[in-house]
């Protein structure tokens, strides 16, 4: 039997109430079972629960937002250490900082921030968690004028693999700190984060429009010649979607979010204003909350997702050509095909300067399949996969390890090599510093030296 004399959290095994909704995660496409979930308030609960796992034998997940789509924060007959209690903000508007614990989502921590006019990057989703995006890197709306979430943090407290709780920052554990900026959970829990932050509207330019699919090929080609020209202020994603009425007609669009003043905000969109007839036109002054979770309806909790992405060689005439022919044929009417723009601040930060090494300015393509019947699920994936093939020649090396799904080691070259590229083996020896047991490992897991000898 387990023990849990360690254990200063509320534990949860199968058949306790609220058992099964502590399991669930956001993919509702994962369903596992752990022999226990441990719900924590403190660093000290995170640290017991490492000390029993490892007594008792047990793999380790580790749950924050329960947002990523490959659905790791959630183990089959494991330890899960769930984070989603650990709520709290601490924002300092003269320093303008702020501590949050790793529970958070970004629509709960942009509430915090914007009631003193303040924001760090966060997701494109307001449901996701902060932790995950974090470690992960973390794309969002305000990259180009900030860089990432990742570059935004001063500081973070975490629980290593031998149950330290220790304080990653420049100047304490500067190695830790760098790998936690883009290497993912593979080091450790972090109990605390602390960003920087900036003044960020709170009413900002925001929103999309939409035209017919028959002009999607226009569309995207407006989209790679506006992105090209844009200020860091401004962030642009050119969508192919379905509309959310019926009969569900295909549309293509171009979102965007705006962070200057409004009349900077006019004069840069006015390419995209200027452009055709949209059946959907929404780009407008609102919160800056509201830009930041412009997705939510297209994203619901329980849906079933499966992804593919990776960085794009360039957004060529013969690939739009080829997603608009792909996506003519997705069987599902929640499903996107987006190319997020990498640009501004976040490119200007040199490679070696944290783990995600993704400084080059381009274009990011994601097709996030989204559906709601089990019983359409090998459609969905087979569609994914195949729309994802068709792109092969358009794809650069590079991808974004918090897009990746849970098949990826099966479906083609190493993963992490792509999402790393040359800081894999500082991630390497980091790893192997922290946790030479590979503790951490249900994640997209970077192994420690003496495992891959």
């Amino acid at each position: 039997m387990t023990s849990v004399n360690e254990i200063r959290g509320e534990v949860l095994r199968p058949g306790d109430p609220g058992y099964d909704e502590a399991r669930r995660i956001h993919n509702g496409m994962i369903d596992k079972r752990p022999a226990m979930i441990v719900r924590c308030r403190t660093a000290e609960d995170v640290a017991g629960a490492i000390a029993t796992a490892r007594a008792s034998g047990l793999e380790i997940s580790v749950r924050g937002g329960g947002h990523n789509v490959a659905g790791r924060a959630v183990c089959e007959g494991g330890l899960m250490i769930d984070l989603s209690l650990m709520k709290q903000t601490d924002v300092d508007p003269q320093a303008k900082t702020v501590c949050a614990q790793p529970g958070l989502n970004w629509g709960e921590l942009n509430a915090a921030t914007q009631a003193h006019g303040l924001a760090v990057t966060g997701g494109t989703i307001s449901t996701t968690g902060i932790a995950g995006l974090t470690l992960g890197g973390g794309f969002g709306w305000l990259m180009g004028k900030f860089g990432f979430a990742a570059d935004n943090l001063i500081s973070a407290e975490v629980v290593t693999a031998d149950g330290a709780i220790v304080t990653a920052s420049d100047e304490e554990n500067p190695d830790l700190f760098w790998a936690l900026r883009g290497g993912g959970g593979n080091f450790g829990v972090v109990t605390e984060f602390q960003y920087r932050l900036y003044p960020v509207g709170p009413i900002i330019t925001g929103g999309f429009n939409f035209w017919p699919f028959e002009q999607a090929a226009e569309v995207m080609r407006l989209f790679r010649e506006t992105a090209s020209e844009i200020s860091d202020d401004l962030s642009l994603v050119a969508a192919l979607v379905r509309s959310p009425e019926e009969p569900y007609p295909p549309l293509a669009g171009i979102i965007a979010c705006h962070a200057g003043t409004e009349e900077e905000a006019e004069r840069e969109l006015a390419p995209i204003r200027a452009f055709g007839e949209p059946v959907v036109e929404a780009i407008v002054r609102k919160p800056y909350s509201d830009v930041n979770a412009q997705y939510d309806f297209g994203f619901p909790d329980g849906a079933l997702n499966y992804w593919k992405s990776s960085f794009l060689k360039n957004l060529s005439d013969e690939a739009i050509e080829s997603m608009i022919n792909d996506f003519a044929k997705c069987p599902s009417r929640m499903s996107i095909m987006m190319m997020e723009d990498v640009h501004g601040a976040a490119t200007r930060v040199p490679v070696s300067a944290t783990a995600i090494p993704h400084r080059t300015a381009g274009f990011n393509l994601l097709i996030p399949s989204v559906w709601l019947d089990p019983a359409e699920t090998d459609a969905n994936v087979a569609w994914t996969r195949r729309t994802f093939e068709h792109l092969q020649p358009f794809l650069a090396d590079g991808r974004y390890v918090n897009y990746l799904d849970d098949d990826e080691a099966q479906q083609g070259p190493d993963p992490l090599r792509a999402a790393y590229g040359v800081n894999y083996d500082r991630l390497v020896e980091v790893k192997t510093i922290y946790d030479p047991d590979n503790v951490f490992h249900l994640n997209f897991n970077i192994p420690p030296r003496a495992s891959v000898d």
